[in-house]
């Protein structure tokens, strides 16, 4: 992905429904998987988006419901965000007003970095390094308008 989509409504901007493509390696054991399924970012009670990830994973051929929720909180301008994970604990920034943004959680011993990268309107993708002593995993999530 050569040129980025600047982004000046973050949460405008994702409210919706995507379909998601994800594709699992892990770097040490060569193993590969797979998600796919549809990503919802929806109104929260308070500001911000519940985004409501559900969809089958399949790794090592064994196919398994899968889910995940976030919450995207308004950031201090319209292009940025406060990502937090379900229970309210922070995950990280995100700031997309050049359609491009880089991110790092640590997570107890491991560590989380993070690309992401607007195409266009209507798709964008993350790719998540995950790093650490019993992790070596790339993460690769397309996601694509529905509607």
């Amino acid at each position: 992905m050569g040129e980025f989509w600047p982004v000046s409504d973050v949460l405008a901007h994702l409210a919706g429904t995507w379909r998601t493509e994800r594709s699992v390696r892990d770097l040490a054991s060569r193993d590969t998987g797979a998600f796919t399924g549809t990503t919802v970012f929806r109104p929260l009670d308070e500001a911000g988006l519940l985004q409501l990830e559900t969809g089958t994973f399949t790794w090592r051929g064994v196919a398994r419901p899968a889910e995940r929720t976030l919450r995207f909180l308004p950031g201090p301008t319209p292009g940025e965000a406060d990502v937090r994970f379900a229970d309210g604990r922070p995950f990280h920034r995100l700031d997309l007003t050049t359609g491009r943004h880089t991110a790092g959680h640590p997570c107890a011993a491991d560590l989380y970095r993070g690309e992401y990268t607007v195409s266009d309107v209507d798709h964008w993708r993350t790719v998540w390094r995950v790093g650490g002593p019993a992790k070596d995993l790339l993460l690769t999530t397309d996601y694509a308008r529905v509607g």
